[in-house]
């Protein structure tokens, strides 16, 4: 496997650094890689994958000003192409405004997540709070053959290239992005019409905004959706005619936000809400439905089925866990861990007629951080794949395969010491149903200190990986992915520049 360095950052973490979230499976690169033809260790890349897939990740170079929460890494993207049984590897960072400030400064100049914001040096930042840096780690989507990289909780769209993970600059929408709110972490891509969905959130009046970005780049609906007051949503989702907006009651303490303290609190007296709107409805079109309280981080799907919006979540059965007991560090990011959070896949049936939600857990096993293959969202579909938790910590030791119709469950394990990201479905080229492709995911080897590509049988986890490529270094834990297929990149971008980019 012939490795070529194409860049590399001055790192100041020091080196007896004991943070678990920047050391061990957290580890941060300083490296810049192309692999042109990565090495498979086991079984063969199968010909009928072809796409890419991509997966950000938090990528620390510089101590936290004081406290440093994983979300405030800078940005990452690692990817892994396939065509014809062969597979290209790239890793870049993640080219934003903030990462340029901190690398001429040489230190950390904005606060984060656990910070205080009056903490930071510049007061240029993002995010609900106007003092975060914009560190684009948190997910990865594709839209009109670009990937687009976010952050935690609102910012700046970045763009870059799905071949090289070269950083492009930032998304304008021809002018009309909402800088003065941004996106939030999770914009949504319509596979069947091309449209990007998003929502921003703020901590002044409407506090919620929803917009509509067409296949032609173009924003076309942009529209107020008023709440109560600041709320921290984090994702959303969408049926054919719909989009799907969240009120849940784990939000900033009132009081302690008049005195500049941001401390999420969970108001178990509070329902859950849920807004309704035409994917072009206006503020009036709003529906809200009333659940019970709780705190979904990431929805899996939503459909609809007659007169009923279905929507698929994890739902936290303990959103402010308190004694986990553990160490220092496993008490201080407690909620970050899919046990002590108690996620479980969970429906939400919500009545457009009578204006009533119903809603059943859908299984006991703890799992987040779903995927399914992609040309079903928004659509009725059968199958999920999330991730399993290790114990009191946040890192994926396993994947769960949901059967949405019968309930039944396949699982893997990596093993001890062996830890993943979340996992894309791909579907194979001329796949003829749901689960006709594969499963992608990386994997960081503690025991061998080596990171992996495994791909899977979608159809048979249980059967373990169809093959195992190397990467060239053992790779961080992260966040989020996505999978996008080579005919759509190819809708964008010629067969020449396609291949150039990749040196083929």
């Amino acid at each position: 496997m012939d490795v070529e360095i194409v860049g590399r950052m001055l790192s100041t973490l020091p080196e007896d650094d004991d943070h678990p979230y920047r050391t061990g499976p957290w580890r941060p690169q300083t490296v810049e890689r192309n692999v042109d033809d990565v090495e498979v260790v086991a079984g063969e890349v199968p010909t009928d994958l072809d796409g890419i897939y991509l997966r950000n990740t938090e990528n620390p170079l510089h101590p936290a000003l004081k406290a440093y929460h994983p979300f405030d890494g800078d940005g990452m993207i690692h990817l892994i192409g396939f065509r014809d049984g062969k597979a290209f590897y790239r890793n870049r960072f993640v080219k934003t405004d903030g990462l340029a400030a901190e690398v001429e400064a040489g230190r950390s100049l904005w606060a984060g997540i656990s910070e205080m914001p009056d903490w930071s040096l510049r007061e240029d930042g993002w995010g609900a709070r106007r003092q975060l840096k914009d560190a684009s780690s948190t997910d990865v989507v594709v839209h009109r053959g670009y990937a687009l990289t976010s952050f935690y909780q609102c910012g700046d769209l970045y763009k870059l290239d799905p071949y090289t993970a070269d950083t492009l600059g930032k998304e304008t929408w021809k002018g009309k992005f909402p800088f003065d709110w941004g996106v939030s972490a999770h914009p949504k891509v319509d596979e069947h019409t091309g449209e990007l969905l998003f929502f921003n959130y703020s901590k002044d009046a409407p506090y919620m905004k929803y917009g509509v970005v067409d296949e032609n780049n173009d924003l076309v609906h942009y529209i107020d959706v008023p709440l109560p007051g600041p709320r921290l949503p984090h994702d959303m989702a969408f049926t054919e005619n719909y989009a799907i907006m969240n009120d849940f009651p784990l939000f900033w303490d009132a009081e302690l936000l008049k005195e500049g303290v941001h401390k999420p609190t969970f108001h178990r007296d509070i329902p859950s809400r849920f807004g309704v709107i035409p994917r072009r409805g206006t503020t009036a079109d709003i529906k809200w439905f009333e659940a019970s309280p709780t705190y979904v981080l990431h929805f899996v799907n939503a459909y609809e089925d007659g007169d009923e919006i279905v929507l698929d979540g994890f739902y936290q059965h303990d959103p402010e866990p308190k004694d986990v007991g553990g160490n220092r560090w496993e008490r201080a990011f407690r909620f970050l861990a899919l046990d002590n959070i108690k996620s479980r896949l969970h429906r939400w049936r919500l009545n457009l007629v009578t204006g009533q939600a119903t809603e059943e857990s859908l299984t006991d096993t703890i799992t987040e951080f779903g995927m399914m293959n992609g040309s079903y969202t928004g659509r009725d579909y059968r199958y999920a794949y999330a991730a399993t938790g290790k114990p009191n910590w946040f890192l994926f030791n396993g994947l769960t395969r949901h059967d949405m119709k019968t309930g039944a469950e396949e699982h893997f394990d990596f093993g001890d010491g062996v830890y993943g990201s979340e996992t894309a479905m791909a579907p194979r080229v001329g796949s003829t149903s749901e689960d006709d492709g594969y499963l992608v995911t990386f994997t960081s080897d503690m025991n061998a200190d080596e990171s992996y590509c495994l791909v899977f049988d979608a159809a048979r986890l249980g059967d373990g990986p169809v093959c195992k490529l190397r990467l060239p270094e053992r790779i961080s834990s992260g966040t989020h992915s996505t999978w996008v297929d080579g005919s759509e990149l190819r809708r964008w971008h010629t067969e020449d520049s396609a291949a150039s980019a990749i040196g083929l």
